[in-house]
């Protein structure tokens, strides 16, 4: 485990997990989900220029999901394994990640893996982070951001690792016929590109227009 996720931190920052003890400015994800990731949340707003919280609020947790999905789908796939996320650890007003030990599952084959992985990201970290928001999204935009950042997490693995396409494919579409991911949106092309069902409000960031899977209209 530890050597897979020194090789999918080379793919970039997204993939990119540390391991260690850390030292006291490292906060549990535990606890920062029972208050809603509120310290990265305020951070996302100075740093976006916003003043709607739940613009911000999104975001955050849009990025989040991104930096879940990333490193086990890249674990998965490359390596066999499925990184036990459960002791994981962060920066308060920052993005980077951390595992006290590496522990974790052999990767099963077929659905298996998909609902293991579904467990991994989805139910022990994007469920407790929705409940403890301190502001009002609508689970649709919270699951469709889980489902954007999935799409996006494949869709940079594949353009590292293009010899994992059949199997990235095949796991990306199988993690969205799953429990909270069902119907939040679809795949539209052979390179995971996809299209969402909801809108992640970043067209009401300052300059900040519509994304390339939102399913508002495009205007030229």
């Amino acid at each position: 485990m530890a050597d897979a996720l020194v090789d999918v931190g080379r793919i970039g920052s997204y993939f990119s997990v540390g391991v260690g003890a850390g030292d006291g400015s490292w906060q549990a994800v535990a606890e920062g989900y029972a208050e809603g990731l509120a310290p990265l949340v305020e951070h996302h707003a100075d740093y976006l220029g916003v003043s709607e919280r739940r613009v911000a609020a999104s975001i955050a947790q849009l990025g989040h999901a991104a930096r879940l999905w990333s490193p086990v789908l890249a674990c998965a796939l490359l390596h066999g394994v499925v990184p036990d996320l459960r002791g994981l650890r962060r920066r308060p007003r920052g993005t980077e990640l951390l595992l006290p030990s590496t522990t974790g599952f052999l990767a099963p084959r077929g659905d298996a893996c998909a609902r293991l992985v579904y467990d991994v990201v989805v139910k022990d970290h994007l469920q407790p982070l929705a409940a403890g928001l301190r502001v009002k999204l609508a689970p649709g935009l919270l699951n469709g951001n889980a489902s954007s950042a999935l799409a996006g997490s494949a869709q940079l693995l594949l353009r590292e690792r293009p010899d994992v396409r059949e199997p990235l494919t095949r796991l990306t579409a199988d993690l969205l016929k799953i429990g909270d991911l069902r119907d939040t949106g679809h795949l539209t092309g052979p390179d995971l590109t996809f299209r969402r069902r909801s809108c992640c409000l970043y067209y009401r960031v300052p300059g900040g227009g519509l994304c390339g899977d939102c399913p508002l209209p495009h205007h030229p």
